[in-house]
């Protein structure tokens, strides 16, 4: 196996860029609300030391900007590790790169949800569908690798 990364290999890390520059897009939202909101509130710093104890003290919107960036943090690690794992293989059609780009699309929609109008079925939704094209990207490499 060769160790440089082919032109589709590379190819499939776009999307993980892009994904990871919307999570830091993300960052900057976070604290550009939650710092105010804190202010706003009163809330001594010292206080929140431990994880989660600044739940219910701040508006929900607020709060809802601080969950999603967490989320960007848990499903989309599986993600990250399937890109690579692709480009690293060299197994990269222009199907994955397809579904990559779908996956990245989905999880920006579900962080513009729930960060604004964060009606929950349609989150549920985006998010439910973003699962499943990345169950569709590991199905099809293990039947890449079984055929």
């Amino acid at each position: 196996m060769s160790t440089l990364l082919t032109t589709n290999s590379a190819e499939i890390l776009l999307p993980v860029l892009a994904l990871i520059s919307w999570t830091c897009v993300m960052f900057f939202w976070l604290y550009l609300t939650r710092i105010p909101a804190i202010n706003n509130a009163k809330i001594d710093l010292q206080s929140i030391k431990i994880a989660g104890t600044i739940k219910g003290k701040l508006p929900v919107n607020i709060e809802a900007v601080a969950d999603n960036y967490n989320h960007l943090m848990e499903h989309p690690t599986i993600f990250y590790a399937m890109c690579f794992y692709l480009a690293i293989i060299g197994h990269v059609d222009s199907i994955q790169i397809i579904l990559a780009w779908t996956y990245v699309v989905l999880r920006i929609a579900h962080s513009l949800i729930q960060n604004t109008v964060n009606i929950v079925l349609l989150r549920f939704a985006i998010f439910a569908t973003s699962g499943l094209v990345l169950v569709i990207m590991v199905i099809r490499e293990w039947l890449n690798l079984l055929g």
